[in-house]
């Protein structure tokens, strides 16, 4: 299917060339023109919204903010596309020239997009830390670039601008509602940042705080978004990032009233009593659904009498930060043991509970000793896995969840007609499903269907990534096409997949045998569960039975494999 595919783009690249080069010489002319044209036009309608508004002072902040972001969005994408373009004209495809100039290139925008995620802050942030997950799609350079910086150098709000939120919130500022509070925030993230505090009776906890421009500009600055995402896709149909404004409408605000901009309904992200309350129902869900590791996953407890939709103040947490490889060894715990457990606790929540945490990046995990003091067979503490930040969560129906498991339960045993079947369910399509296992395995289609026990293990050497780098290159509109055709809970589950990748491969340096193991076995149990709640006839459920037996029997031999492949390792190291 690859060399089809390959055939297809090949086809059509130099008509896509030609096009794309007097379209971007046209936006580049006209580029000043639009920013412009765009900026008047809103200001235009600032004054009315300024006058009619119940809080004009938000709303004054509202319309010189966004028509800024817009030209500078307008600028940095004509920019990026200007550089492309011109950069790379005449240089022959193929060539060392060619490659050498692409990758400067790709450093020089990837550091735009930095510069602009970081002026623009909010939301910008999130798609910047998006994209640091995308290697798949986008080119190694951004992927780099974003990753380095989008998770720890966040923008910060000012204590005079925690106050205001909290004299909003909570009628008076924080020295009178706690015994002490630290004004420099220890951690800040996209959309809020977290201060270390003492409750008056003693008790440490940690408080998070929503950016003030957060709420004012989200819908905005989402609209803005789109406009660019529509206008180059409109210049230049290969690029088609579209699918990634259906995705950050999941976690962002909508506007309630389409002639006053500052009315908006606060979504999951935004809304910390959502997040509060997800928090709980995660842990509610380990408990009674997957009680064998319910003590193994922790969520911060919630101090309610504390907590607003844009205040939260939970239990402090002391431990690592999953990425953390040097400090989890100075905790006692081995970093395995912690990439089996990070792949245990979410094959629990994709398969068996289908509420999902999912935003699951290096800084929204935190490891620490389990507090029982259990051991491991080899005198090893055990980990704990605090899961933070509890703001995107999404609900797979019966149906979803049943196909995504049935989906990864055929990716392991290297069931090629159940990965056509259930991907096809997915929503991929007749002619995208080995590209759609491609993207959830990072492995080409030859690999995934390999019946050797290791066949998904990630290596995560130079050469692998080259690999994933020429064909998210190569078949970009078809993996574009997909991501557009997707319902967009398995975009979020994609996306998902994408950050625990991320983490396991911190974790190892890579991935391994083990964490698919696992994925294995929770999934193909839970496909057993759903069936056994589907089959009510006599003979139906006998069928069922049989299927669990030989399902044992599978994962048994496949335990014994995974040992003789230790030992052979252990015997040739």
């Amino acid at each position: 299917m690859l060399i089809d595919l390959s055939k297809m783009v090949a086809k059509t690249e130099q008509q896509k060339n030609q096009s794309g080069s007097m379209a971007t010489r046209s936006l580049w002319r006209t580029r000043g023109k639009l920013a412009v044209a765009a900026t008047a036009l809103l200001t235009g309608g600032a004054a009315a919204t300024v006058a009619t508004s119940e809080d004009p002072a938000t709303a004054l902040k509202l319309c010189t903010a966004v028509p800024v972001r817009l030209y500078r969005n307008t600028v940095t994408a004509a920019s990026i596309a200007f550089d492309y373009e011109f950069s790379l004209w005449g240089l022959l495809e193929g060539s060392v020239e060619r490659a050498k100039v692409k990758h400067e290139v790709h450093l020089r925008s990837a550091r735009k997009l930095q510069e602009l995620c970081f002026k623009n802050g909010g939301i910008y942030i999130k798609l910047g830390q998006h994209l640091g997950q995308l290697e798949y799609l986008v080119p190694e350079e951004y992927v780099l670039t974003m990753r380095e910086s989008m998770l720890n150098k966040c923008p910060v709000s000012s204590y005079d601008q925690v106050c205001e939120v909290f004299k909003k919130e909570l009628g008076e500022t924080p020295d009178k509602i706690f015994e002490e509070f630290d004004p420099v925030p220890i951690a800040s993230a996209s959309l809020a940042q977290v201060h270390v505090a003492r409750t008056h009776d003693g008790q440490k906890v940690a408080v998070k705080v929503q950016h003030t421009h957060m709420t004012d500009t989200a819908t905005a600055d989402r609209a803005t978004v789109e406009v660019i995402v529509n206008t180059l896709h409109s210049v230049f149909p290969s690029f088609d990032y579209r699918w990634l404004i259906d995705e950050i409408r999941e976690s962002l605000p909508k506007a309630s009233r389409f002639n006053n901009f500052q009315n908006f309904l606060c979504s999951q992200e935004l809304d910390f009593l959502v997040e509060a309350k997800n928090s709980e129902k995660c842990l509610e869900n380990f408990r009674k659904l997957s009680p064998h590791i319910a003590e193994y996953v922790y969520a911060p407890k919630v101090h309610w009498n504390l907590s607003t939709s844009k205040l939260l103040t939970m239990e402090f947490m002391d431990g690592a930060h999953v990425n953390d490889v040097k400090t989890i060894r100075k905790l006692g715990i081995q970093p395995n043991e912690v990439a089996t457990l990070v792949s245990r606790a979410f094959a629990e929540m994709m398969f068996r509970h289908g509420f999902v945490h999912c935003d699951p990046h290096a800084a929204n995990l935190i490891v620490r000793p389990l507090p029982s003091g259990k051991r491991t067979i080899l005198g090893k503490r055990k980990p704990q896995l605090v899961l933070l930040d509890h703001g995107l969560y999404k609900e797979l129906d019966f149906t979803t969840r049943f196909n995504y498991a049935a989906l990864w339960k055929g990716l392991i045993f290297s069931d090629a007609n159940a990965i056509k079947e259930n991907s096809v369910r997915l929503g991929a399509g007749e002619d995208l499903y080995a590209l759609f296992a491609a993207i959830l395995t990072m492995k080409p289609w030859n690999r995934i269907v390999d019946p050797s026990v290791d066949h998904l293990v990630i290596k995560g050497d130079d050469m692998e990534r080259s690999e994933r780098q020429m064909y998210a290159s190569q078949f970009f509109p078809q993996i574009s096409e997909l991501l557009r055709r997707l319902p967009r809970v398995i975009l979020l589950m994609l996306k998902t997949n994408d950050c625990l990748r991320s983490v396991n491969s911190c974790l190892l340096q890579g991935s391994s045998v083990e964490t698919f193991f696992i994925i294995g076995k929770v999934s193909s149990e839970a496909v057993i569960e759903a069936k056994k709640l589907q089959r009510k006839s006599l003979l139906s459920r006998l069928d069922v039975l049989l299927e669990e037996i030989l399902l044992e029997v599978r994962l048994l031999g496949m335990q014994i494999a995974l040992w003789l492949l230790h030992l052979r390792r252990a015997l040739t190291g």
